[in-house]
């Protein structure tokens, strides 16, 4: 199975919200996607259905497939914590995920280009690999020969967000992964309790 390449704003429509950031086309058309989208007549999803859905928003958002994003959760359930709060923070210490945190791309996807073109370095070696987890204290950065490029510069001269578990020099094209967030810091709009009952069932 191939990742998803085709229409973002139909996936956004899907879940009722933007997922991959701000969508004009979704702003005029928020409703779901098909003939039906403007129906209200739908039945009322099984909580089965909604666990479901939850999991499928949080895969999309981050550009995960199936398998990666269930080993992933096991991985989170392996560690100390809440299973639902350690797999956001193992996908937000993904790498792909920290290069477009860091605002060096626009989007996931961009990112993880960048890293697979072999852009990007962390503690100066050069990785290719956009699942690579970080830990506190890697310094990421792109690469001397690739600050230049368009795809970089378009990207930081945007107003990007600033996270508190991201140090960022703009100047030098690099930042530090400080430490993995706390779940209050993480912006994405995802119930991860829904996704633990799911994998648990």
């Amino acid at each position: 199975m191939a990742r998803y390449t085709g229409p973002k704003t139909r996936i956004a429509r899907k879940f009722g919200e933007a997922i991959f950031g701000t969508d004009k086309y979704f702003d005029k058309r928020g409703y779901a996607p098909g003939q039906h989208g403007l129906s209200k007549k739908r039945k009322t999803p099984s909580e089965y259905a909604i666990q479901l859905a939850e999991k499928q928003k949080a895969k999309y958002t981050y550009g995960l497939l199936e398998r990666q994003f269930r080993n992933l959760f096991e991985k989170a359930s392996r560690k100390k914590g809440v299973t639902g709060e350690n797999l956001l923070k193992l996908l937000e210490a993904r790498l792909d995920n920290t290069i477009f945190r860091l605002g060096f791309a626009k989007s996931r996807n961009q990112a993880r280009q960048l890293v697979g073109h072999k852009h990007v370095t962390v503690n100066g070696d050069v990785v290719n690999i956009p699942s690579y987890t970080l830990r506190p204290g890697d310094k990421v950065a792109i690469r001397e020969r690739s600050k230049n490029l368009d795809v970089v510069q378009t990207s930081i001269t945007g107003k990007g967000k600033k996270f508190n578990w991201l140090v960022v020099d703009e100047k030098a094209v690099e930042g530090t992964f400080v430490d993995f967030p706390d779940r209050d810091q993480i912006p994405e709009n995802i119930n991860e309790q829904l996704i633990v009952e799911l994998y648990s069932k």
